[in-house]
């Protein structure tokens, strides 16, 4: 994928109007959290790990951050597999979560591009090394759901790819508990 910025500029709208999707569907609550998962290598067309970049983990928390400020939820991004799939979060989330931080620091080689960013974007970054989240994105099938509540539940969106990314969104709900007398609303 070439990087115009026109081409930036797109992969920003589309970041924003995937989560918007997602957060219509989620009906996620102030101070919950959004997982996202990403390689940028994947949004460029490349194989996983092998093309990052700074200017496409820009260009999505362009289009990501600004409606995680307006919802006043936390975010948790997912780093690669290098650091063991750790998660930088806002200190304030380590703290109303009671998550226990990890010593690292992700890099653009090792901890992944948009979680470098996420470092130097939250005011008070910290690294977890697990969470469980209320919703989540993934761009460039990262596998997120490790770090989603039980019970996941997909989310379509009309966007199937983001950048050369596949994208794929869950939410979560309570799980469903009880026998065949049980019922699930108030009747």
């Amino acid at each position: 994928m070439e990087f115009t910025p026109n081409t930036i500029s797109l992969i920003t709208q589309d970041a924003q109007k995937a989560l918007l999707e997602l957060l219509a569907v989620a009906a996620l609550r102030e101070k919950q959290i959004l997982v996202v998962g990403c390689s940028t290598s994947e949004v460029a067309g490349q194989k996983i790990g092998t093309a990052s970049s700074l200017e496409i983990a820009k260009a999505l928390l362009a289009g990501i951050y600004p409606l995680i400020l307006e919802y006043k939820l936390y975010l948790a991004v997912q780093c690669c597999e290098h650091l063991n799939r750790a998660l930088v979060v806002e200190e304030e989330a380590l703290a109303r979560y009671d998550l226990e931080q990890v010593s690292v620091y992700p890099v653009e080689k090792a901890g992944g591009s948009l979680a470098y960013q996420t470092m130097l974007t939250l005011p008070n970054p910290v690294v977890v090394e697990k969470i469980q989240g209320h919703a989540g994105m993934d761009i460039g099938d990262t596998f997120i759901g490790m770090h989603l509540k039980p019970v996941v539940v997909p989310v379509r969106s009309s966007l199937l790819t983001i950048g050369r990314a596949h994208l794929t969104m869950a939410r979560v709900r309570p799980k469903l508990i009880g026998g065949e007398r049980a019922r699930y609303q108030c009747e």
